[in-house]
């Protein structure tokens, strides 16, 4: 009711949750399969950024990774992951001249990740081939960045490339679908009130 005892007019139908998490096919080429995920405030399409989106991510990727090993991949910026890493007692293993893994992040780890390297374009491998050392891969995301994920990723349930600061992620795998996605994140981001979408 107002001030004036007249009800209030309700704000067109059903109130949306804050959040939307856009799950679609994505066009890589012949022969790749991958699927983009976006994380959206959902009222002005702007992606989410900040301590809300490091809860966010470092819940969804728990949930697509399951009982699976995976690790966290960084090629640029070395010095700082190491110095971060160190401070908050985060393994870090040397892979190649210019790559640094961190192996079983847990998800707090992933929460402090995804918060300090907002900026920073960085990976995460999950599959048995994720439990040890891919010298070959990670050898070449040292010369190649990420771009190295793309002949490799049949190897793993999925490689994951992370742009935190553009809402984006962009998930290689042949196995991970939108639907069989969707059903997996579904559990974990419901505390967030997070709309799960498929826009096309």
């Amino acid at each position: 009711m107002s001030a004036t005892g007249n009800p209030v007019p309700e704000r067109g139908g059903l109130e949306l949750p804050p959040f939307s998490l856009d799950v679609q096919a994505l066009d890589l080429g012949e022969g790749v399969k991958s699927v983009g995920l976006e994380l959206l405030e959902t009222e002005n399409r702007e992606p989410v950024r900040g301590k809300d989106a490091a809860k966010i991510w470092s819940a969804v990727f728990p949930a697509l990774v399951g009982s699976d090993p995976c690790v966290v991949d960084f090629f640029s910026h070395i010095e700082r992951v190491r110095e971060f890493c160190k401070a908050r007692g985060i393994v870090l293993r040397e892979a190649a001249e210019r790559c640094v893994v961190v192996p079983q992040p847990d998800q707090d780890a992933l929460r402090q990740i995804f918060e300090r390297f907002e900026m920073e374009t960085f990976g995460i491998r999950a599959g048995a081939a994720a439990q040890s050392a891919d010298a070959e891969l990670e050898g070449d995301l040292s010369k190649r960045g990420l771009d190295a994920y793309q002949p490799a990723y049949t190897r793993y349930t999925f490689c994951a490339i992370c742009e935190p600061e553009d809402g984006w992620v962009t998930i290689l795998s042949e196995t991970l679908w939108p639907s069989e996605i969707i059903r997996r994140m579904r559990p974990a981001v419901e505390p967030f009130d997070v709309h799960l979408a498929r826009p096309n």
